[in-house]
């Protein structure tokens, strides 16, 4: 029986732990498909999809007619499956992120409940499938919940190996770096390596690492998975891969600040505790015990894992808030495993309710925005259909949910880590349901329905004109899309605040920061 069964009202047995069970489906299916493709990451990933059937090429991919060497060929096949059962829709792109997040949360409650307790397993499945962190890279039409969801199957399946010397777990670990290595590369090899290897020496048995990454048969396995991608890669572009994807994606990646990605040495001490949001608090009450939990094997195990990641990806130049997910997975059982311990209930409580408060207010807020000379000029006018789409059928969902959340926090007389359950599982059916269709609504919708307007012109050339390449219009309108000079004819997507009134154009659309037009 573990600390945490031992302690206080827990969740099994409960009607809440049969909500627990259901959350992952609940989190990363509900409405998948509700918003727009987001611009630029969701956008070019489909794209990149949908040019694959439009080359008969599923061997690489391109993006707008040009080689992407942004990341390996696994998610793109993966997204090419949901593409042929559902078509070019924002549900088949966003598909696999989903089943890799859901995958990803039930192995974390299985791994966790078996080594501390069934109550330490399902608020560990609460978090992973409830925290904003994973929630946002669980339904994106990108690489990272794959990738995470392969990462931590990868250490847990160290873990087993170090903790019963079973070779199958170890096996099945070089395998799931080897589709690592297929999802985003080299980072799939270094968190398991340095994580191991920084245990291992932890322990005193710097041998045993050694020998468990001088498995013949494990390296087998992962090249042979890796390899004949990489050198098709390679046979087809030759350096151009090498300088694209090794030394760009990759190695200047973490020596200096790629598109403009950057950050100080503390930005990841920030971006945790939000991206862990509404469990930002029972963080702080694991962190309480770092020294206590450090005297066990499994504990610093999973305290050397998030280290790792959070030291690694801080001396990073490139700095973005998911790359620290991937040592995010540990958080979510050493929080299991502690939460019990939490003694003061109400400041878990203020950043959740400052979010509701937030969602409730965003139409607002983003129209005060458009109104304002603050940002870029085309999100002010995209924002400025905010409060036209959020009506007030979405100011009544979130209002009565605001308001029915203060209620039920304050007279609950549930244990602290129930009413961060029904908390959580609200945040995470409202931000679903409701907030991030509106928001990709406002941001992205004008897009896509250029991009469905266009789709129906067959007699002109259509490009990207006084506009940063949107890739979603390109998926909507079901073609290539180029950047270019337009001639009489010509059909372009544009920025209206870069549109000259005087110039010779139709108008065929027009909406929030977004022109489609054709030249005399």
């Amino acid at each position: 029986m573990s600390r945490f069964d031992n302690a206080g009202p827990g969740l099994a047995g409960t009607p809440l732990a049969r909500l627990i069970l259901a959350l992952p489906l609940i989190a990363f299916l509900l409405r998948l498909g509700g918003a727009p493709l987001f611009d630029v990451d969701e956008g070019a990933f489909s794209e990149a999809t949908r040019e694959m059937f439009q080359r008969n090429d599923f061997l690489f991919t391109y993006l707008n007619g040009n080689p992407r060497f942004d990341k390996p060929i696994l998610v793109y096949w993966f997204q090419a499956v949901g593409y042929l059962i559902f078509g070019a829709s924002e549900w088949a792109f966003r598909l696999p992120s989903a089943l890799a997040a859901i995958t990803w949360s039930y192995a974390t409650y299985f791994f966790t409940r078996r080594r501390f307790g069934e109550n330490a397993g399902l608020l560990a499945l609460a978090v992973a499938s409830t925290a904003l962190g994973p929630f946002a890279i669980g339904r994106a039409a990108t690489a990272d919940g794959l990738l995470n969801c392969i990462l931590a199957l990868t250490l847990f399946d160290l873990w087993r190996h170090l903790e019963s010397s079973r070779k199958t777990p170890l096996l099945r670990a070089y395998v799931l770096m080897g589709l690592g290595a297929l999802t985003k590369g080299p980072v799939a090899l270094i968190v398991p390596g340095a994580v191991t290897c920084l245990y291992c020496l932890s322990q005193g048995d710097g041998r045993r690492w050694l020998k468990m990454i001088a498995n013949p048969l494990g390296w087998l396995l992962l090249v042979g998975i890796a390899a004949p991608w990489y050198w098709h890669a390679y046979q087809t572009h030759g350096m151009d891969f090498i300088n694209g994807f090794i030394m760009k994606h990759n190695v200047q990646r973490f020596s200096g600040s790629l598109e403009g990605h950057g950050g100080s040495a503390f930005y990841y001490l920030i971006a945790v505790p939000l991206l862990l949001l509404p469990w930002s608090g029972l963080l702080g009450v694991a962190l309480g015990q770092l020294r206590a939990d450090w005297k066990s094997p499994l504990e610093r195990f999973l305290w050397i894992w998030f280290g790792f990641v959070l030291v690694f990806f801080s001396l990073s130049g490139t700095k973005l808030p998911h790359y620290v997910l991937y040592g995010c997975t540990p958080l979510f059982a050493l929080i299991g495993l502690h939460a019990h311990r939490a003694r003061r209930v109400w400041p878990h409580f203020v950043l959740p309710g400052l979010l509701l408060v937030l969602f409730a207010a965003l139409p607002t807020i983003l129209d005060l925005l458009s109104h304002s000379s603050l940002g870029d000029a085309f999100y002010r006018a995209q924002f400025s259909r905010a409060l036209e789409v959020g009506d007030y059928t979405y100011l009544a969902l979130t209002g009565a949910t605001l308001l029915g959340w203060v209620v039920y926090v304050t007279l609950s007389k549930a244990a602290l880590v129930q009413r961060l359950v029904v908390t959580a599982s609200t945040l995470v059916v409202l931000l679903a349901g409701v907030v991030v269709p509106f928001a990709g609504e406002v941001a992205q919708g004008p897009v896509k329905a250029a991009g469905l307007k266009a789709a129906g012109i067959k007699d002109s050339n259509v490009i990207f004109w006084r506009f940063t390449t949107a890739p979603s219009f390109s998926v909507y309108r079901q073609d290539i899309t180029l950047k270019g000079e337009p001639a009489g004819g010509t059909v372009a997507l544009v920025r209206t605040d870069r549109l000259d009134p005087e110039e010779k154009v139709e108008i065929l659309f027009k909406q929030g920061g977004v022109a489609l037009v054709k030249f005399k």
